[in-house]
């Protein structure tokens, strides 16, 4: 059975819609057709005062409700995660691990291949963020687990998380180009993070094997005149993209305007949200809008929508780059812009309904 989904206009990834309709069925998208061509046998679902725009995608968030993956590694955590994702705006996500046990990073992955052979839903796959980091920029990850990789150690993981891991967060200036390129090999995204990486080793790695950059301005080798760091790596590289955080806590909404009036459409929206929870190495404690583990910040209580709507009020960012920002950009990180992050016909039925007052959003799917 097809649904006609209509409202008072359609964001499609690239262009605004008016008077037409989103054509799903079987829970992917047929067509985007003018209202006056629906046939008689088909649902019309019509929403007013508000528009329709593909679903955001979150590439990290550690937790949701009280459990960390990390500690709760199970599929009622995931089912959780994706759950607050989906309630924030979020079809897709890619629950995130913090440095940790190898013990712990293999029983988030086999969470992960029994929530997938469930029949689960909404989740791409695994972050792993560290331990391959750089100490002096670990912000609230545990100093005992972070270490330069060894082949055999990266091996072993790669191994075990085979078609799980979709993106690794490191510090390249501790990883040789050895583990680099083993990790891209195997299909995984390598991000820079929690990196002291000098201008020359980032742009160095960019240009090997890096392709992303995690919480951009946050743990890393700051922008100075002389010393243009990571951040300025990140700023001048023409293909590397980079990941901020917009609950203006973690980065200014200047700060955030400077980094998108350079990065352009290479920016891109992440959460980084934690929960509120006392146990395991990783305790977070709520301050109000965001969180703290020992008195570092350690995570936003932000949602994909919440971001968007920071980009559009915060950040005078216009509404469709807004949202391309939390939806396309991500999807293009992860490589599956084919299916995801704009409504293509062929593409997977996930979508937002936002009101014109952005004040609100659903998730829907075909």
């Amino acid at each position: 059975m097809q649904t006609a989904f209509t409202a008072e206009k359609i964001f499609t990834g690239t262009e605004w819609i008016t008077g037409s309709a989103l054509l799903v069925s079987e829970g992917n998208i047929q067509s985007i057709v003018s209202l006056s061509s629906i046939k008689k046998d088909v649902v019309i679902k019509t929403y007013s005062n508000s528009f329709i725009a593909p679903a955001f995608i979150d590439v990290q968030l550690y937790g949701a409700y009280g459990k960390l993956l990390s500690v709760h590694s199970t599929t009622q955590t995931i089912s959780l995660i994706n759950d607050y994702c989906r309630k924030g705006g979020a079809a897709l996500c890619v629950p995130t691990v913090a440095t940790n046990t190898k013990e712990v990073f293999f029983k988030c992955i086999d969470a992960v291949k029994e929530y997938w052979s469930g029949g689960g839903k909404g989740v791409w796959g695994l972050h792993l963020e560290g331990p391959w980091l750089n100490s002096e920029k670990r912000g609230a990850h545990k100093k005992q687990w972070i270490d330069a990789p060894t082949i055999e150690e990266v091996s072993e993981l790669l191994q075990r998380g085979k078609g799980v891991i979709k993106m690794i967060t490191l510090a390249p200036e501790v990883c040789s180009n050895e583990v680099l390129k083993l990790i891209q090999s195997n299909g995984i995204i390598i991000s820079a993070g929690h990196s002291n990486a000098t201008f020359e080793q980032a742009t160095n790695a960019f240009d090997f094997s890096v392709s992303a950059v995690t919480h951009l301005y946050n743990a890393m080798s700051p922008l100075q005149h002389r010393a243009p760091g990571l951040v300025g790596a990140a700023f001048l590289h023409n293909k590397v993209k980079a990941s901020i955080i917009v609950d203006g806590h973690h980065v200014s909404f200047e700060a955030i305007k400077v980094a998108k009036r350079v990065m352009k459409d290479r920016l891109f929206v992440i959460t980084d949200a934690v929960t509120q929870t006392s146990e395991g190495p990783y305790q977070h404690h709520f301050s109000g809008d965001y969180y703290t583990c020992n008195g570092t910040l350690s995570g936003s209580a932000a949602t994909m929508f919440s971001s968007f709507c920071n980009l559009v009020k915060n950040v005078d960012i216009e509404v469709a780059e807004a949202l391309r920002m939390c939806s396309l950009y991500p999807a293009q990180v992860l490589g599956c812009h084919h299916k995801y992050g704009n409504l293509t016909p062929g593409n997977v039925a996930d979508f937002v309904v936002i009101n014109n007052s952005l004040t609100n959003c659903e998730v829907l799917t075909g």
